[in-house]
């Protein structure tokens, strides 16, 4: 069973409650994106820049029927509702000394090329259990 599969609450609210919940936080700025199968908040904190991609199910055809609309839009309004607990408990960690902002966030973090560190590193983690080799640092130097 999905987390908030019937929910009710529109996408829109549920995004202003996720820039709510950073502005307590002291995030400096919030951005947010939408594309083809996915949408990406962006928010500075700590001088940090952050992003989390949220995938989304391809959007129904011209032809599709109104049961199938209904199923697209609620499982986005869930997602959306998953990504908000998410960012909101990692915070609540973050602000009780559970864990550090760095720990919580790192995969999330922005890097130069406009990459996050957990894009960088996935395929390396991958190739390093395969081959029980370390990966190197952030795609510096060889291992």
């Amino acid at each position: 069973m999905a987390y908030a599969e019937k929910t009710t609450v529109p996408i829109e609210k549920t995004q202003m409650e996720i820039k709510k919940i950073l502005n307590k936080y002291q995030a400096s700025s919030f951005g947010l994106a939408e594309g083809k199968g996915k949408a990406s908040i962006f928010f500075d904190m700590a001088n940090r820049r952050f992003r989390f991609d949220l995938p989304l199910p391809p959007s129904p055809s011209e032809k599709a029927t109104a049961a199938s609309i209904r199923t697209y839009d609620q499982i986005c309004r869930s997602r959306w509702r998953s990504l908000l607990l998410g960012i909101k408990a990692k915070l609540e960690c973050v602000d009780s000394g559970i864990t550090t902002l760095e720990k919580e966030f790192l995969a999330h973090v922005v890097l130069p090329d406009g990459s996050t560190v957990g894009d960088s590193i996935a395929p390396q983690l991958v190739h390093s259990y395969e081959t029980k080799e370390m990966p190197p640092l952030l795609g510096w130097g060889g291992a």
